[in-house]
């Protein structure tokens, strides 16, 4: 019985620890992803709007006001693609 449950014991701790590191991975990727998105946009004079993008980035120099008016090359606007892709399949806010 004590085999039994130290098993069971080890297998939850195994599958909490997979769980947590999985999470931790998929933060972290979201962090590097969200980065090298917005500074495509920074590179190319957009004007951030949410208090995290403006700590991060700032936004001296800024030209653009909208998203969609930022001039971004067809290599850009590909990337970014990419990345919304990875962040929707992450999870990513």
């Amino acid at each position: 019985m004590k085999t039994t449950t130290n098993l069971l014991a080890g297998l939850l701790a195994a599958a909490t620890l997979a769980v947590t590191t999985e999470a931790s991975f998929a933060q972290g990727m979201c962090q590097q992803l969200w980065v090298e998105r917005n500074s495509i946009y920074k590179a190319n004079g957009y004007c951030f709007k949410t208090r995290r993008a403006i700590a991060y980035f700032g936004n001296a120099g800024c030209v653009y006001e909208y998203e969609g008016a930022v001039p971004l090359s067809r290599r850009e606007r590909a990337r970014i693609g990419q990345i919304r892709a990875m962040e929707r399949d992450y999870g990513c806010r």
